[in-house]
């Protein structure tokens, strides 16, 4: 199975460096996350998508309703797809950074899911997903959720994707081997 992850658009909590993990806050795209959305369909329209996953929250869900609009395929709701429990929801990225900076992959703030935490969700979702009969999927979430993609099928190490970059509305192009 190729599994193809995107992160959503930008959005406007991108903007103000705020995180965003409760699906009943309603954090939108900026023009230029529908931008960087529509972009995103033109560079998959060559893809053979035969299933589309995407996070409960707004953001994701818009970019997936732009690119999901040319393959003809529902938009699967995935709650395990939803971005990293934080405990800082509407509250500075960089603050929920430094309350984990001891221990980015076994740390919890009150409230939140540790990296560790968040890998077992991801990847009960990913585990499901590989023993089904998709040829290609689109996975719409978070630059979190990329991070434990990269771990889960490239088998990296949590530490090894800790901060790793991944851009909004960038492509990232997976292949399962049904042994994750």
């Amino acid at each position: 199975m190729r599994v193809i992850g995107l992160r959503h658009g930008q959005s406007a909590f991108n903007l103000l460096g705020l995180c965003n993990d409760d699906p009943a806050r309603t954090v939108d795209l900026t023009a230029r996350g529908v931008a960087q959305a529509e972009d995103a369909a033109r560079r998959l329209a060559g893809e053979a998508i035969d299933a589309v996953f995407a996070s409960p929250l707004l953001r994701a869900q818009r970019t997936a309703q732009v690119v999901a609009a040319q393959f003809g395929v529902e938009i699967v709701e995935e709650a395990r797809l939803a971005d990293i429990r934080s405990g800082f929801d509407g509250l500075p990225v960089a603050a929920y950074f430094a309350a984990i900076a001891h221990d980015p992959v076994g740390a919890r703030a009150p409230g939140g899911e540790s990296l560790r935490d968040y890998q077992h969700r991801v990847a009960g979702f990913l585990d499901s997903l590989v023993q089904r009969d998709f040829q290609c999927v689109l996975l719409v979430a978070h630059e979190e959720t990329l991070r434990m993609f990269d771990a889960y099928f490239n088998r990296c190490a949590l530490a090894d994707v800790v901060g790793k970059p991944f851009a909004n509305c960038e492509p990232y192009f997976f292949q399962s081997d049904s042994a994750n």
